[in-house]
């Protein structure tokens, strides 16, 4: 369940507020494959469920460039912000691919902001540090710093 803010100026002074957690999503074969058909990236260990089985995973893993662009269907899961005319996605600071996710596996996201300001067109710019976890792994498929921008009504 999101957090709500009811406007953008809300969120001034959150910093190192955390948001909760998404739901778990299941990352299966198709969504693999239908990610590889997108991006053009056929490499085996994505998409060749026989050779995958000899690697070093024993099965295909997502590619991490999906693992990254579910970050956005997370995003909206943990935070909510009212009162806006608009909003643009500005973009990501830094990103990590820490753990593989293998085919079968559920991931969710944590967010935490980290850092908000006020930029000179007058929006609510927002960092949220979304994690990216794997059901039952000791460390997270990746971490990003994702950059919102909210434009007061």
């Amino acid at each position: 369940m999101s957090r709500v803010f009811q406007h953008p100026r809300e969120l001034v002074g959150q910093e190192g507020q955390t948001l909760g957690h998404s739901d778990w999503l299941l990352i299966d074969q198709a969504r693999i494959d239908g990610f590889a058909a997108v991006s053009g990236d056929h490499q085996w260990i994505h998409v060749d469920v026989e050779r995958a089985r000899l690697g070093p995973y024993g099965r295909t893993i997502a590619h991490g460039y999906l693992t990254l662009s579910l970050t956005n269907h997370f995003l909206p899961q943990l935070i909510a912000v009212r009162g806006v005319r608009h909003a643009l996605n500005i973009g990501v600071d830094r990103i990590r691919f820490l753990a593989p996710v293998p085919e079968g596996s559920r991931i969710r996201g944590a967010g935490e902001i980290q850092k908000v300001i006020e930029t000179t067109d007058g929006a609510i710019q927002a960092t949220i540090l979304i994690t990216v976890e794997i059901e039952g792994a000791n460390k997270p498929a990746c971490v990003v710093e994702s950059i919102s921008r909210y434009y007061p009504e």
